[in-house]
């Protein structure tokens, strides 16, 4: 059974009425034919804007995903049934506990970086967007509390140091495993004074600092904890500054560099310690140091790597509602950026594809739409409770000089709608959910067979059958957005075509957030 369904107006008409009527009124096997060919045209005859998506379902589901995702020791309510416990003496020969987290996406290693940056992104969702998951709300805490544990873990395990990676990604990447029975080295790596990593540890400030919001009320003790944790790293951060691409070189790159260095995270984490701590020291460091941690800069993109305009937007919200005048510079910059992917505006910059997908080149290419989504709803929740409009510039040449909060959501909708399945190829691009969705995810544990299907230990080089294969996976990641389609809307259902069909957490992160919000707010 299809997950979305005909809006509510539709549904009165000829479906309704024959699922109504009492059984003495309805017709013999002919007549039913009749009747279910008839509204089978209608159905067809409906216009596509008629159209609706049941969100609270893709939203649940887009959360089941990180369970997917989990290393360690897998609680007894796990809700992916073929998934087992992995990675369970992670940081033991190195006499230091680094069991569970997240595994990033496809592959076996916990990297630092972008599962802070997901931790973030959830937080962010449930802060922002809590109100509106209803029966999902504890679920979503659940994921954000996995990757809090976690990082938890990594900043306090060893004074002065922050591990920021499992596993070697070079030897990770040589064997298609499974996380329950891989066997290529479980390599630790961290950052250091004499090894600075600012970037990642300032994400993973911003991440502990954003959690320990969604706690404050349902756990005072943990939040505190994470707070406190939040603060140290942070200062780690500041005080031995260095990019941990430099520090660790091939260990992190190509895979997760700092492509965007180390000065946004500085600001990034300041402005979420902020927010969680409500210390005026932090809005201090913003102000003093902004400028030279890339306040002044206009950039189009928000991802694992390049915070500068999810900073603009998280600080834009501090001057639209308290009117604190030395935030008024990001109400600018965060004015431009959305302006830019909203067509007809003087800003707009964006580009789309001809289906109306925000297209940036590159691998993976729905990271950027589901940032970028979450980013117009939180910054259309901040315009909407101040009375303000986003302020686009010249307006001449009949192009708008401004974006009201509303706008923002409708665009926000038919990027959600376009994944989901309102697209030129009529195709999800999230796992499980739809009529069609990818059936070869680039994913190894979904794509082999399950520990309890198969318990024998499968190796390092049999396992490329499984990814050559052209079967779909036996598993399904219930949940999991990949990479999705290319400039012209046209997607491979290929698992070797990574850049397309892989998954990732920083992927979904930011769509739960959107998800919430539009199963709240759409009847």
């Amino acid at each position: 059974m299809c997950s979305w369904s005909l809006s509510s107006h539709t549904l009165t008409s000829p479906v309704r009425q024959a699922a109504m009527e009492p059984k003495s009124s309805r017709c013999g096997g002919a007549g039913i034919r009749l009747r279910l060919l008839v509204v089978l045209h209608l159905l067809l005859l409906v216009p596509s804007s008629a159209m609706a998506f049941n969100y609270a379902d893709a939203l649940a589901k887009s959360i089941i995903f990180f369970e997917g995702q989990r290393s360690g020791k897998l609680p007894p309510g796990n809700r992916m049934p073929w998934r087992a416990d992995s990675g369970l003496t992670d940081g033991a020969q190195y006499n230091v506990d680094l069991v569970g987290g997240y595994y990033d996406a496809g592959d076996n290693v916990k990297f630092g970086l972008p599962m802070a940056f997901s931790t973030t992104m959830l937080a962010w969702s449930v802060l922002d967007f809590g109100k509106f998951m209803g029966a999902e709300l504890p679920n979503a805490r659940a994921a954000v509390r996995w990757g809090a544990d976690y990082l938890l873990k990594a900043a306090t395990a060893t004074p002065g140091a922050l591990y920021v990676q499992v596993a070697d990604p070079n030897q990770d990447h040589r064997c298609w495993e499974r996380p329950e029975d891989m066997d290529t080295p479980r390599s630790v790596y961290r950052v250091t004074a004499d090894k600075p990593g600012s970037d990642v540890a300032g994400e993973t400030a911003a991440a502990l600092a954003a959690s320990s919001m969604v706690f404050r009320r349902a756990d005072p003790a943990y939040s505190a904890r994470l707070l406190h944790a939040a603060t140290q790293v942070f200062d780690f951060a500041d005080r031995h500054r260095g990019s941990y691409s430099d520090s660790l070189a091939s260990s992190v790159c190509p895979f997760y560099c700092s492509y965007s260095g180390y000065h946004d995270e500085l600001l990034w984490g300041a402005s979420w310690l902020h927010r969680a701590s409500r210390n005026a020291s932090f809005m201090s460091y913003v102000e003093a140091n902004g400028m030279q941690l890339g306040a002044g800069d206009d950039d189009y993109s928000f991802s694992w790597d390049d915070k500068r305009v999810g900073t603009k937007v998280l600080l834009a919200k501090g001057f639209l509602r308290n009117r604190l005048q030395g935030l008024e510079l990001y109400k600018a910059h965060s004015d431009s950026y959305i302006c830019s992917l909203v067509p007809g505006t003087a800003s707009f910059q964006s580009r789309y594809t001809p289906g109306g997908l925000l297209y940036r080149e590159g691998s993976s290419n729905m990271q950027y739409v589901t940032t970028a989504t979450f980013l117009m709803l939180a910054y259309a929740k901040y315009l909407r409770s101040s009375g303000a409009t986003a302020s686009c510039g010249d307006g001449g040449g009949g192009a708008r000089g401004e974006v009201s909060a509303a706008e923002l959501v409708a665009v926000a909708k038919r990027q959600v709608d376009y994944i989901l399945g309102k697209n030129p190829a009529g195709m999800s691009y999230m796992v499980g959910f739809g009529c069609r969705y990818p059936r070869r995810a680039h994913h190894r544990g979904a794509s082999m067979p399950s520990v309890r299907a198969h318990p024998g230990r499968i190796s390092c080089d049999a396992g490329f059958g499984y990814l050559h294969s052209g079967e779909p996976n036996p598993n399904v990641l219930v949940g999991a957005v990949v990479g999705g389609p290319d400039s012209r809307d046209a997607f491979a259902d290929d698992r070797g075509n990574f850049a397309q069909s892989e998954p990732a957490t920083y992927i979904n992160a930011p769509l739960v957030g959107a998800l919430a919000y539009f199963a709240g707010t759409t009847k």
